[in-house]
């Protein structure tokens, strides 16, 4: 795909390079607002989908490694690191061993671009509790862009297609990318609730709280709206870990509430009633009664079992999973999904993945691989856990919806920068390091 930009006028630059020095969180703010742009990405098979926001997340990894040279990082934590390069090192032993190494190459750069470049280069980027509150403000922002055009394609009916109509909200990334808009939905709910909560200590700022509260609020519906039982699972899960964790009387009024509005919302007035209705009535029956998109999902998982089989150690290798699918996969497996909009008309859309980050990391990349990512993930959780307030708070929920969404989900598609960001988030929660005399720790700046 090609991507053309504007020329920039070089007085624009001369102003904005200084500033980027001096607050590179503004390029990792950037890159999450930048996902918002439509990329008209019609071919989901090539093999490489470079959008504004990679671009954005590149040039804060360049910008990071600049400063390395000139000596200008902030330390970092020796367990934050080993982590990090755990993924490299497992990333780079299944590549080796790969069944088609060439191919694994631009998969071992992807993994190290999401799992290890962008979140090392966020994480030195949040030096201090601006850097966290721009980072936090712009998954807001991009989240109430995204939610305003779902809304309307919903009202409108000019969303993707949903049991034959097109009113499921897609935001601006179209139905070939229908989890896109609830990603980044469900993102920004978050964000604003932690955020909202973090000003609800003595002095907190009252205009900021309220308005938070009330983006979280809007978004619930947009959400609602997507028909993503993942984005809902995901949300729910995250919303409850950040209510527990910061007031667990407020989490039952706030479950009191939203049940209320639920119940106002659909059964009263009817917003998005029938759709939203059936689609959390069939939650309950994906192992009863499957429909067609969990039963290939089943067969998917059941996939990259019988891929890692054959693999145990190292695994297949990256991007291995698509070439081995066929000669795995049941025969009952669906060639691919449906997808609809008025803008692509009716498309077929191949499934390459098992809809699953952890069947993918075995299946690919074998035991190496899973054990480096659970001592990713889990690290970084309870370093998360460990702080209840300001961006300890925003982090938990964030990597909380990441690590569920990931039970049925996995990297691909124009959201997947958000991820890195989100663990470059959680790495900064969850670093420790040595607070000098006086000052508070850069993670700790806001308890």
């Amino acid at each position: 795909m090609a991507l053309t930009l504007p020329a920039v006028p070089r007085p624009v630059l001369r102003k904005a390079l200084p500033a980027l020095a001096d607050r590179p969180s503004l390029l990792a703010a950037a890159t999450v607002l930048l996902v918002c742009v439509p990329t008209g990405e019609k071919d989901v098979t090539a093999a490489v989908h470079i959008t504004a926001a990679d671009l954005a997340s590149l040039a804060l990894v360049a910008l990071t490694a600049v400063d390395l040279l000139r000596g200008r990082l902030p330390a970092v934590d020796r367990s934050t690191g080993a982590l990090f390069a755990g993924i490299v090192v497992a990333a780079a032993v299944a590549t080796v061993g790969s069944i088609d190494p060439a191919t694994s190459v631009t998969g071992f750069v992807r993994l190290v671009q999401v799992f290890v470049l962008v979140p090392a280069a966020v994480l030195c980027s949040l030096r201090d509790r601006t850097d966290q509150r721009l980072v936090l403000g712009s998954f807001v922002l991009a989240a109430l862009i995204q939610g305003v055009v779902g809304a309307k394609q919903y009202l409108t009916h000019t969303g993707a297609s949903y049991t034959g109509q097109p009113i499921r909200a897609v935001g601006t990334f179209g139905a070939l990318d229908v989890m896109a808009m609830s990603t980044v939905v469900s993102f920004g709910l978050l964000a604003a609730l932690a955020l909202a909560l973090g000003e609800r200590r003595p002095g907190g700022d009252a205009r900021l709280r309220r308005s938070m509260f009330a983006a979280a609020a809007f978004l619930a519906f947009p959400l609602a709206v997507s028909f993503s039982r993942g984005s809902w699972i995901a949300t729910g899960a995250a919303a409850t870990v950040l209510l527990l964790r910061a007031d667990a009387r407020l989490a039952v009024r706030s479950a009191v509430l939203g049940l209320a509005a639920a119940v106002v919302l659909v059964g009263g007035l009817g917003l998005g009633g029938s759709g939203v209705t059936k689609r959390l009535s069939s939650i309950g029956s994906v192992s009863a009664a499957p429909d067609q998109s969990v039963s290939d999902r089943y067969d998917l998982w059941a996939t990259a079992g019988r891929i890692w089989q054959d693999h145990p150690v190292h695994g297949a290798g990256p991007k291995a999973f698509q070439q081995l699918r066929d000669s795995h996969a049941p025969l009952r497996l669906s060639s691919g999904s449906d997808a609809a909009d008025p803008t692509i008309g009716f498309q077929r859309e191949p499934l390459l993945s098992p809809h699953n980050m952890y069947f993918l990391a075995l299946s690919e990349q074998g035991l190496i691989g899973i054990t480096a990512y659970a001592a990713l993930f889990l690290g970084l959780l309870l370093g998360c856990l460990r702080r209840s307030r300001g961006l300890g708070l925003a982090a938990l929920a964030l990597l909380t919806w990441v690590l569920v969404d990931y039970l049925y989900a996995d990297i691909g598609g124009t959201t997947t920068v958000l991820t890195s960001v989100v663990l470059g988030l959680a790495a900064r929660a969850a670093a420790h390091r040595p607070r000098p005399e006086g000052h508070a720790a850069d993670g700790e700046a806001e308890q």
